[in-house]
């Protein structure tokens, strides 16, 4: 296979890439149609995605029914403000939410991008606490390892050491940061795992407007999956001392791990919660805040007597009528069974690189799959290895992931799970030449 004839010379002239050097870019390899969970490369290669497209086409690509809707949408309109106008794209949507959404987040703020919903959410926070007489509420806490996205204040809440926005800690408003937790998914609980919460709380507490993190999966920092009972603890320390809690699921939402959301594992319901990428199936981009009655309510009720955002394409028509589709799809299954098969699968296949001498760690939570190496790995070298398998998986750091569509069939998992295996042991045993 030449590496060569899957590249576009313009693309890598003029083309920015996430995270890539323009002078040296890594590779990008050039996709020319997509159906089921199969990328088909421009020289005909078809590869099974491993990823859904950075974990949002859960229900793969070229899907017949999301097709139908996109186009149905189209021949009304495209796009159409929603300052001062509204539409049943939107309103279809968000009745469809609702039967999602615990009973209590009935409150749905549209945007089209996870980091933007990140925005908002801690906007929101912001002024509740300003509402509600606490002038001094206005900065946030959070976990370390954590990933909330890439605009400028999502980048103050991501882990400000080991993450990818190092470069701007100087500028960064200053967060608070306490330890991820130590517990496990299926280990016994550490209640020692809330000790530096409790003490943040109790020194900074009036100082805080929410707690935000990633529930039961660190995602793009570290694919680690924690235990429920933080999550639990750590609401009940955020009502003791009126910070509200944010639970970003833009990753996580829609059976990703197993259930709707990741914070049912937990028992519990934020006062704020983002949602994205499994939305709309990965189709357009669309992203949303929702929040409690009372969160509403607070900031509305107080100057400016609104909430103060607005983006361009709120609500998008076209973007609303796939998520409504998507989120049908998604009712008419059994998911829950459908994500613990994948689960099953990928916990079969994958224990066996438990002991292998490049690997530090194998965990796998509902459709998420992962090999963590001792050491970081370099991505244009392993992903040619990964193509020659005929699938695509995009490691990171020492990552070696999948997060499938949840369509793929059983063979295909099994093809995904064959490629991490022997292509880690090929990269291994070419490493350590």
């Amino acid at each position: 296979m030449n590496i060569e004839n899957l590249l576009d010379a313009f693309d890598i002239k003029h083309l920015f890439h996430p995270y890539t050097n323009t002078i040296k870019p890594n590779y990008a390899f050039k996709v020319e149609s997509a159906d089921g969970c199969n990328l088909n490369l421009c020289d005909g290669t078809s590869l099974v995605d491993g990823t859904s497209s950075w974990w949002c086409a859960a229900l793969g690509y070229n899907h017949p029914r999301l097709n139908q809707a996109l186009t149905t949408q189209l021949q009304k309109m495209a796009h159409v403000m929603f300052g001062g106008l509204t539409h049943d794209s939107a309103i279809n949507l968000g009745k469809k939410l609702l039967e999602y959404l615990p009973k209590s987040l009935d409150k749905i703020f549209y945007v089209e991008s996870g980091s933007v919903a990140i925005e908002v959410a801690l906007k929101m926070a912001m002024q509740y606490q300003i509402a509600k007489g606490h002038a001094n509420k206005t900065n946030f806490a959070t976990l370390t390892l954590g990933y909330h996205g890439d605009t400028f204040n999502a980048m103050s809440i991501c882990d400000p050491i080991g993450g990818m926005h190092t470069i701007f800690k100087s500028v960064l408003p200053i967060r608070y940061f306490v330890p991820s937790p130590t517990s496990c998914f299926e280990d016994n609980f550490n209640t020692q795992d809330l000790d530096k919460v409790s003490e943040l709380f109790e020194k900074e507490g009036t100082n805080i407007a929410a707690f935000i993190l990633e529930p039961i999966m660190q995602g793009a920092s570290a694919m680690r999956f924690y235990h429920p009972l933080f999550l639990k603890g750590l609401q009940e320390l955020c009502k003791k001392y009126d910070i509200l809690l944010i639970v970003d699921e833009i990753a996580t939402g829609f059976y990703r791990l197993g259930k709707k959301f990741a914070s049912d594992y937990a028992q519990i319901v934020p006062d704020i919660m983002t949602i994205g990428k499994g939305l709309s199936a990965g189709y357009i981009p669309l992203a949303a805040c929702v929040c409690s009655d009372d969160v509403a309510f607070t900031i509305s009720s107080h100057k400016p007597y609104a909430f103060m955002h607005g983006p361009t394409y709120m609500a998008n028509p076209l973007a609303c009528a796939v998520a409504h589709e998507a989120l049908t799809i998604y009712q008419e299954q059994d998911m829950e069974s459908i994500i613990l098969n994948i689960q099953n699968i990928l916990t079969d296949r994958l224990s066996i690189m438990k002991n292998h001498p490049f690997v530090k760690d194998v965990r796998v939570l509902g459709a998420v799959g992962v090999i963590e190496t001792h050491d970081n790995i370099n991505v244009n070298l392993i992903e040619p290895m990964f193509i020659k398998h005929k699938v695509w998986l995009r490691p990171f750091a020492n990552l070696i992931y999948t997060m499938p569509p949840f369509i793929i069939s059983n063979n295909e998992l099994n093809q995904l799970a064959t490629a991490m295996i022997e292509v880690c042991d090929e990269y291994y045993h070419k490493m350590s030449k």
